[in-house]
């Protein structure tokens, strides 16, 4: 697949202490959006969000009553599970490391291959995936939030018998787009409310320079394209088209928050951001980078942590003296 240019998107401006201009910023770079888009089909409401982020956080959406989406996207780690693969039904692996959820509203695709266009196809994956949650069917789930109590929650927000699968997964959507992470180091730098080390300068310059903003550009730091990455074992998007030429080819990575997620890549096998940033310069651009030129590069990419969101575990809906049927 070919590489989309770089755009200009939000290009910063704003100068810091009278120091700092416009033209210091790369082109392209900026502060993180804080509006995320909505599709018209799927409006966001607060009763819609609170339901979502129930669902996130419930073990009922699994056939063994033990994962929830927060298992492998840890809001207090920042989206992640920080392991090579995730652990699923009956501790078996996946077969790739699990992106962050935060941000995950602007990306253009989900998943590392791009097989679901919009988070809503993205949360109905796992409650049937036999190495995540294993769940028998989407009538089983349905079932078993029923049995739960759920269903004047769904009527709430989403009418009269509003319990299905398909709205399931809307709830979560929508409570997974107000997990943005504004004001990060960087942000408030290139709106002049704050500074930024003179390492992750070098380094913000650096990776313009050598052509990493090629493909992590704008202000989400991924053009939202796809990209051979030549590494690694995994087809990456061949396996969902079945075509040659998407060979080893993937969803170009955000680098927002990307010092909260290690280990790296598709296949979690760059345990350190160094070893990140060494393997992606020379895979991608055959550049063998200096220790310094990394240290200064990973000071940069640190500026990128955003605040996390605050979300206070809900209390879930479960049938009274009695449990749910957890049918593996």
């Amino acid at each position: 697949m070919k590489k989309t240019s770089v755009g200009v998107v939000l290009c910063a401006a704003l100068a810091f202490s009278g120091s700092a201009v416009a033209a210091d910023i790369p082109e392209g770079m900026g502060a993180l959006p804080t509006k995320v888009p909505v599709p018209a089909d799927n409006p966001m409401s607060k009763a819609k969000v609170e339901l979502g982020k129930k669902l996130y956080f419930d073990p009922a959406l699994s056939a063994s009553g033990e994962f929830s989406c927060n298992s492998c996207h840890n809001l207090g780690t920042g989206g992640v599970d920080n392991q090579k693969t995730s652990i699923g039904h009956r501790w078996q692996r996946g077969g790739r490391n699990a992106p962050t959820v935060l941000n995950a509203a602007f990306w253009s695709r989900q998943f590392w291959d791009g097989r679901a266009p919009q988070l809503e196809d993205q949360a109905k994956g796992p409650p049937l995936n036999p190495v995540e949650m294993a769940s028998a069917s989407e009538a089983a789930v349905v079932e078993r939030l029923n049995h739960a109590g759920y269903a004047p929650l769904f009527a709430e927000v989403f009418g009269k018998d509003g319990l299905s699968y398909d709205n399931m997964a809307k709830a979560i959507a929508a409570f997974e787009r107000t997990l943005i992470t504004p004001n990060a180091p960087f942000d408030r730098f290139v709106r002049g409310e704050g500074d930024i080390s003179a390492a992750a300068k070098r380094g913000m310059k650096k990776v313009a320079a050598i052509g990493c903003t090629a493909c992590h550009s704008g202000p989400l730091f991924t053009n939202n394209d796809f990209v051979a990455f030549n590494y690694g074992k995994d087809e990456g998007l061949k396996q969902v088209t079945g075509k040659a030429e998407d060979d080893h080819v993937f969803r170009v990575q955000s680098w927002r928050n990307v010092a909260l997620t290690a280990p790296y890549f598709h296949d979690g096998s760059a345990a350190t951001l160094a070893d990140a940033v060494r393997i992606m310069a020379k895979v991608q651009l055959d550049r063998e980078l200096s220790d310094a030129e990394i240290s200064d590069i990973v000071a940069f990419l640190e500026t990128l942590t955003g605040e996390q969101p605050q979300v206070t575990f809900p209390v879930l809906p479960r049938p009274r003296g009695a449990t749910l049927n957890w049918k593996e």
